[in-house]
């Protein structure tokens, strides 16, 4: 990637006929997001929270196949696990819903330990 590339991304959402449930659409795909139940949302669909975190483990299966193939790393799979934590009752601003804490697990084939290292310290750094 060049210095100074800018990249532009535009995403549409729009409330539906039922109370916390949203349609969202991002070029020509469509989907449902709907809030948590714990704000009286159906909490059937995938949730804002689940989205975001969703978004954190794709870039990070994406970049590290992107570094692996960049510098001929044999990295044959990557999956991500995450998970998040949002504590009301500990808010870490007062001014903002920010979560608590994210904690993301790494799992690669065919590289060795020193090789998933600096790729996943890549991905930290990036």
């Amino acid at each position: 990637m060049t210095q100074g590339e800018v990249r532009n991304y535009a995403v549409n959402a729009r409330s539906t006929d039922t109370h916390g449930r949203v349609l969202c659409n991002v070029r020509n795909h469509h989907f449902v997001i709907d809030g948590p139940v714990q704000n009286g949302c159906p909490g059937e669909e995938v949730t804002p929270a689940e989205l975001f975190l969703s978004g954190i483990a794709a870039c990070g299966v994406e970049l590290l196949q992107s570094f692996a193939r960049a510098d001929q790393v044999p990295l044959r799979g990557v999956s991500v696990e995450i998970d998040g934590t949002l504590d009301r009752g500990n808010p870490v601003r007062s001014d903002l819903s920010v979560l608590n804490s994210v904690h993301l697990r790494f799992n690669l084939r065919g590289v060795t330990e020193a090789q998933g290292a600096a790729l996943i310290q890549r991905f930290k750094n990036r």
